[in-house]
This record gives structure tokens, sequence and C-alpha cells, in this order.
């Protein structure tokens, strides 16, 4: 069984640009389910069918498996309905990765962190660039991004900044 334990911050700032080490753009859809989603991503040249508890926190369960690029884009075609647009930068901190989504589309101007971590109460360098948690946000997860972006929320500027 896999486990996912990740935490989601705003951004103060972009001070965060000068530690980037890559950079991947990425397009993903959700393909539905009352339980879980089950959305195909194509990040970069690779594609992934990921399987994830719709638990709100910072824990839930994931699985992911690698798919060929044409069935990914094949299904976001037939299945994709709404799809979330990013390009994913990736900054080390200590000894965790934070990655950093820039959203682009219908998600435009909204910056997230995440880091992904080994137990819930783990400690972890926090970079002065590091905002607000959203961890427990719904609004912040990619699945309700896809259904409600970011350009629909009434009160966007407010949720923009990372306090």
């Amino acid at each position: 069984m896999g486990i996912e334990i990740e935490r989601k911050f705003l951004l103060r700032n972009d001070a965060w640009r000068a530690e980037v080490l890559r950079s991947v753009r990425m397009v993903q859809a959700y393909l539905g389910g009352d339980r879980c989603s089950v959305r195909v991503r194509i990040e970069g040249d690779e594609a992934f069918l990921n399987l994830k508890s719709k638990d709100l926190g910072a824990q839930r369960l994931e699985f992911e498996y690698p798919v060929p690029v044409v069935e990914a884009e094949q299904m976001l075609a037939a299945f994709g309905g709404q799809q979330v647009a990013k390009t994913r930068h990736y900054v080390v901190r200590g000894a965790h990765t934070f990655e950093i989504d820039v959203f682009s589309g219908d998600n435009e101007g909204l910056v997230v962190a995440e880091v992904e971590l080994g137990a819930v109460g783990e400690a972890f360098e926090r970079p002065h660039w590091l905002g607000a948690e959203v961890t427990d946000d719904p609004r912040y997860y990619n699945v309700a991004l896809a259904r409600a972006p970011f350009h629909t929320w009434p009160d966007r500027e407010a949720f923009r900044a990372g306090g």
C-alpha cells in the first residue's frame, strides 16, 4: 500500500526561483471517482496513471503506474475533461525537495509549494519564502483546481499571497 505524506504551502515571494534545480511542464486531468481521484499525467517525456484517496490532510493513500505517453495522450483526449496545466520546479532544502507548482491556463496566477515527508510530524527546514500552509484547504488540491479553477475564485487575490 502506498502512503503519501505531503504538506502544501503558498509562497511569500519569488526568492525560491534562484534555487531551482530543474523544471518540468505537466498536464493532467482527472477521470472521476467518489472515494479516490484517478489522474492521468504527462510529465515531460513520461506519463503516469495515479490513484489517490480523497482524504483531506497531509496523509493519503497513493498508487502510481507508468504508462506510454501515446496512451496518456489518448486518455486525456478521450476522458480528460477539465485539465490542470503547470510547470513544476524542484528546490532542495536540507534533506527535503520542495515541488513548486506554477499554474497556467485557468489556474494562472496560483503558485503552490509541496514537500513530501516520511512521517506526518517530520520536521523540515522552512525556507523564508514559504508562506501560509494550505494542506487542509481542499481548494488547493489539483483535483479541485480541475473542477473549480483559480480564475473562478471570487476571493483569489486574498489567497494568492502566502502571507
